[in-house]
């Protein structure tokens, strides 16, 4: 059975959520393998965390020569192992840098991309939410080796193994590709929350909220969920634009959405309708947002919210 890589996603050293969802689906394709970006003497580490959710072997890619630059040296680095290896099929997390990444590969190894799938069959039939989610897809590589970008939340993680092999992999970074160099990097400010694109609930909201956000935080804090904003809320100042959750903003497709004074314009609507499960909480009874939800109150957001989160604090 041919390898399937999975790139990792992390934060130094620190795995996302989002990976372990790929080495599930990666097993429905072949042996999971994943590749790690980083310094070689977490190999062993990261095998432990990786290997307890299905990677047999591990490729750790020294980023010593990468960690300066943009994208080119990783897709330069990818190209090289995928011509060792030849994987059956190699997996992204979608992202910026994922999708990124990916694209150039597949020019570089002449292969099919498809981006922003959410689920993955065993025969490499991928499905895709297209036309702003109005319409469900579905596609398969047919040339060279298929590479594939999944949405966050696509896949449940599962703990199936113990810790993976380690291979460590030199790759040859030409100049061509340092091109482009990180000068400056602003770093996350911590919440305590989880990241908006991975989290498995998002609570929302929007021009209803008049600017006070506290319901909203309250009740996200009380689920663990993350915080995401309306396109009117962010352009009014109340929520900075990593908030946004939209066309313009970010796409997200958590385990359950809720929206709180959001009117559900086609452009918010973009970002959040491949949610498994949409609650809405809006005044306005004729409000778009109602025509696209599984629950609906039609209510005050400010009164509403506190009674669910007091209730959800009694449950605890």
């Amino acid at each position: 059975m041919s390898e399937v890589l999975v790139v990792v996603d992390h934060v130094d050293g620190a795995i996302r959520k989002p990976t372990f969802e790929l080495l599930t689906l990666a097993r429905r394709l072949g042996e999971p393998a994943a590749v790690f970006f980083g310094s070689s003497d977490k190999g062993a580490e990261v095998a432990q965390k990786l290997g307890q959710h299905g990677a047999e072997k591990v490729y750790v890619v020294d980023d010593a020569e990468i960690k300066g630059y943009l994208v080119a040296p990783k897709a330069e680095a990818l190209q090289q192992l995928v011509e060792k290896a030849a994987p059956a099929a190699v997996l992204f997390v979608s992202g910026y840098e994922g999708k990124e990444v990916a694209a150039r590969l597949a020019i570089k190894t002449g292969s099919g991309l498809i981006t922003d799938a959410v689920d993955l069959d065993e025969n490499g039939v991928a499905t895709q939410s297209v036309f702003a989610g109005n319409y469900t897809v579905t596609g398969k590589v047919t040339h060279g080796t298929p590479l594939i970008t999944v949405k966050p939340n696509s896949a449940p993680v599962e703990e199936v193994g113990a810790a993976g092999t380690v291979e460590e992999f030199a790759a040859t970074i030409s100049d061509a590709a340092k091109t482009a160099q990180i000068v400056a990097t602003q770093p996350r400010q911590a919440s305590g929350r989880p990241e908006l694109t991975e989290a498995a609930i998002v609570v929302s909201g929007g021009r209803g909220t008049g600017g006070n956000f506290e319901p909203i935080e309250k009740l996200a804090d009380a689920l663990g969920a993350a915080v995401g904003a309306s396109r009117a809320a962010v352009d009014s100042g109340w929520m900075p634009h990593t908030f946004q959750v939209g066309q313009t903003g970010k796409t997200v497709s958590p385990q359950l959405y809720v929206a709180n004074g959001i009117s559900g314009a086609i452009q918010h609507r973009a970002g959040m309708q491949t949610s498994k499960t949409i609650v809405a909480v809006n005044k306005d009874e004729e409000a778009p947002i109602f025509e696209l939800v599984d629950f609906g109150v039609v209510g005050d957001l400010h009164t509403v919210l506190p009674a669910v989160t007091e209730e959800i604090e009694k449950r605890k």
